[in-house]
């Protein structure tokens, strides 16, 4: 694969949203001293979902994305 179909590709994209996600979620975990399940009630969401969030293994909307990511205290860019 060219770097150009790499740049062109959802997933490479997805990826990158994936892993700045579980790196601020992480982050905030660790600044207010929380565990998965604390974090998932800070969310308002289940103890499997924030599973799922941590793992990369998620295809949430964007919609939930975002909110996922102002809860924490990150602006998506």
């Amino acid at each position: 694969m060219t770097r150009q179909e790499l740049l062109s590709s959802p997933g490479y994209w997805i990826a990158g949203m994936q892993t700045e996600i579980y790196r601020c979620a992480e982050q905030f975990m660790r600044e207010h001293h929380m565990n998965r399940t604390q974090l998932a009630e800070h969310l308002g969401v289940s103890k499997g979902y924030v599973t799922q969030l941590l793992n990369g293994d998620y295809n949430f909307s964007l919609e939930k994305l975002v909110d996922l990511s102002l809860k924490i205290g990150y602006v998506p860019k």
